[in-house]
């Protein structure tokens, strides 16, 4: 008898969300990915550089600790701190979403082979209490959402808004 695959809308948005990226990010030049909007505030490339860390370092790595031990704890990933170290600087664009999508695919294919029971298993978060794999897994979609807007405020502001002339709002 073939185990189930867990179908989960979280894991339906994983897999659509490098297409997205794809499509916000076709026909923009170097100079358009490392342009920041204002202070403190990250380039498309400084966003994608994060993108490949925390799928590695955050939902990957508390992911398989989720499924080898019981409620193992985890820390805060402090982005803001990741950024002041400049972990997400001075790589280009298109390097940072290779790397990225490999990871994905190979977080997707891991997704795709779990039994739907290990949605229930526990860890703790350090400061927020206890969250399954399920909550994970929208935590994970949730940012990934947050990500496809960030991006297509810097596309648009960075591939339109010079062009529109006498109709930019003032």
């Amino acid at each position: 008898m073939a185990k189930d695959k867990p179908t989960h809308a979280a894991i339906d948005r994983l897999a659509e969300t490098p297409e997205i990226f794809r499509a916000l990010l076709a026909g923009l030049h170097e100079q358009q990915t490392e342009w920041r909007p204002g202070e403190g505030r990250w380039s498309i490339a400084e966003a994608l550089e994060h993108l490949s860390h925390v799928e590695g370092h955050c939902f990957r790595a508390r992911l398989d600790r989720m499924l080898a031990e019981d409620a193992p704890v985890f820390s805060d990933y402090d982005q803001n701190a990741y950024y002041s170290a400049g972990t997400y600087s001075g790589r280009e664009a298109e390097e940072s979403f290779a790397h990225w999508e490999e990871q994905r695919e190979d977080n997707l294919d891991l997704l795709a082979g779990l039994d739907p029971i290990v949605l229930s298993r526990k860890g703790v978060h350090a400061d927020r209490g206890h969250f399954t794999v399920e909550e994970l897994l929208n935590a994970w979609a949730f940012h990934d959402l947050s990500h496809v807007r960030q991006l297509a405020d810097l596309v648009r502001m960075q591939a339109f808004l010079p062009g529109m002339g006498a109709l930019v709002d003032p």
